[in-house]
């Protein structure tokens, strides 16, 4: 019988290897290219000084990525405290099935089919006074708007946008949840006489974990690179109120040409994004098995 088995197992593998091939064009051998370019000082080309752990060492005490950091995280975290919230109630309150569903589903993702420059654009345009919906109607009820000039009001703007554009994301997610749980336990919480808020506790939401535990973590990491948006929208600005990670970067490797400190850099953005990444998973799984735990109890 494993005799029979083997040589199937040994097919496998070239059927996997086209697989393994495209993974390291596409990300081993750029990583390791970007190591090169760390531990090296490109004075010239054709001759480059080996300096080992020096542009980390520069990189790590640059104030500037330390205010960048800050304000990454507070960005990702406050993207997360209103989009899954957001996106849950949204999903609650569409219809399940008929012609209806399937126009609101249609609806709902229309935002996620617009490039991400355009949607810096489009909220350029939204947000000024003179033109746009959102500016005249804040000018109009006495608030003095600009994002262009208020730090506050700029990194407002950036939340709100990505809010906009990401949220439907999460609310088809949790809609993909939501159907997928039986009408069996509706019909088990109805003859129990379980409010709707019960419902929602014991029935939609651990059955919603799942799908919920990959839009927090697709909406942190994408936030945690969020680039093209702001860029387009404020450009950084005013100051560096919207300077986010990958706009440091990007001014370090395309705008300074330091190709050393850029490159140490994008690893040890590499190395956060997976630490927390990875510290966000175990922290939701550990909350669902306490939850799991109670509910048996």
């Amino acid at each position: 019988m494993s005799q029979s088995v083997k040589p199937v197992n040994q097919r496998a593998w070239w059927l996997v290897l086209p697989v393994c091939i495209c993974v390291a064009f596409s990300a081993i051998i750029p990583l390791m290219t970007v190591v090169n370019y760390s531990v090296q000082d490109i004075i010239m080309p054709s001759n480059p000084v080996f300096v080992g752990t020096e542009w980390f060492a520069t990189v790590m005490r640059d104030e500037e990525l330390h205010s960048a950091l800050v304000r990454q995280i507070v960005f990702s975290l406050s993207v997360l405290l209103v989009e899954i919230p957001l996106g849950v109630l949204l999903a609650l309150c569409m219809p399940a099935k008929g012609r209806r569903a399937s126009i609101v589903l249609v609806l709902i993702a229309l935002s996620l089919l617009i490039p991400w420059n355009v949607v810096g654009t489009i909220w350029q345009i939204f947000g000024r006074t003179d033109i746009g919906l959102m500016g005249r109607a804040l000018h109009a009820l006495g608030i003095e708007y600009s994002y262009a000039a208020n730090p506050t009001q700029a990194w407002l703007t950036v939340l709100l946008m990505d809010v906009w554009h990401w949220t439907p994301l999460v609310a088809l997610l949790a809609y993909a949840g939501l159907r997928s749980i039986p009408d069996a336990y509706y019909q088990a919480a109805s003859i129990d006489g379980a409010s709707r808020f019960a419902v929602f506790r014991y029935i939609q939401l651990p059955k919603m974990r799942g799908v919920l535990m990959i839009a927090v973590l697709l909406r942190f990491m994408d936030s945690f690179m969020i680039y093209t948006e702001p860029f387009v929208l404020t450009g950084g600005g005013p100051g560096d109120a919207t300077t986010f990670l990958s706009q440091y970067l990007t001014q370090k490797a395309v705008g300074q040409f330091d190709l050393g400190p850029a490159a140490a850099f994008s690893l040890i953005y590499f190395l956060v994004i997976l630490l927390l990444c990875f510290v966000l998973y175990n922290w939701m799984q550990r909350v669902g098995t306490m939850d799991r735990r109670t509910s048996d109890e």
